[in-house]
């Protein structure tokens, strides 16, 4: 394993990403907002949000690579994250239409809607593609500095979703409270078939990220492992 003081900077930059991302998000916001005004909070937060990313990814590339506590180019475990990030870019293409949880979204009449398409699956299609995203990447690369930027990543993703719904409930309950009565944290692995068209979108966008992936980085990703 890699010495501990050699992954301090990347533990730092996903840990103040992670921490000023939920300070921002829960007990600060009220706060920010109405000392700034929306949109200028909202600009703050994704300023800060890029920087400290930033940070994270220059770290992340500048640890060498370590010995790997599984074999991540096992077929199995390598078809299974391909899978997993498959479905992830499924879940994040259908985040973008119609979606409450997105910024400058009109809530008014949220209650009364039916939900349809990937919100029959879970309420944060997007954070639930982006802790997938991450999850593939630990199993076919299962290195300190993976399961550190990568952990922090589903850990944003996924315990932000939940602050996230408390929030709404908070600033809102009329409309939240049916939404997420009829919706679930959660995925619903049951309601996948309702991703068929996003699923071959997916597919295209994976085959075309992956081959950027090798072609442009040496990394091979996907098919590209077996037919690079």
């Amino acid at each position: 394993m890699q010495p501990a003081s050699e992954l301090i900077n990347l533990f730092a930059a996903v840990a103040l990403f992670a921490l000023t991302h939920f300070a921002m998000s829960g007990f600060f916001r009220a706060r920010l907002v109405s000392a700034m005004g929306t949109q200028t909070f909202l600009l703050f937060y994704s300023l800060v949000s890029l920087s400290l990313f930033g940070w994270a990814l220059v770290a992340f590339d500048r640890e060498p690579e370590t010995m790997q506590l599984w074999d991540g180019s096992n077929p199995v475990i390598w078809a299974l994250a391909s899978v997993l990030t498959i479905l992830s870019l499924a879940f994040l293409l259908s985040s973008f239409s119609r979606n409450p949880a997105l910024p400058g979204v009109n809530a008014a009449g949220l209650g009364t809607i039916i939900p349809t398409g990937v919100f029959t699956i879970t309420r944060h299609p997007m954070m639930w593609g982006i802790a997938l995203w991450a999850l593939a990447h630990i199993m076919v690369a299962p290195e300190a500095r993976v399961l550190i930027l990568m952990g922090g990543l589903i850990l944003v993703a996924l315990l932000g979703s939940h602050f996230q719904d408390k929030r709404k409930i908070r600033q809102n309950n009329r409309e939240f409270s049916p939404w997420q009565r009829r919706t679930t944290y959660w995925p619903n692995l049951r309601n996948l078939d309702k991703l068929r068209t996003a699923t071959l979108i997916a597919l295209v966008v994976w085959f075309l990220a992956t081959t950027v992936h090798w072609h442009f980085f040496g990394i091979p990703a996907g098919l590209w492992m077996w037919i690079g």
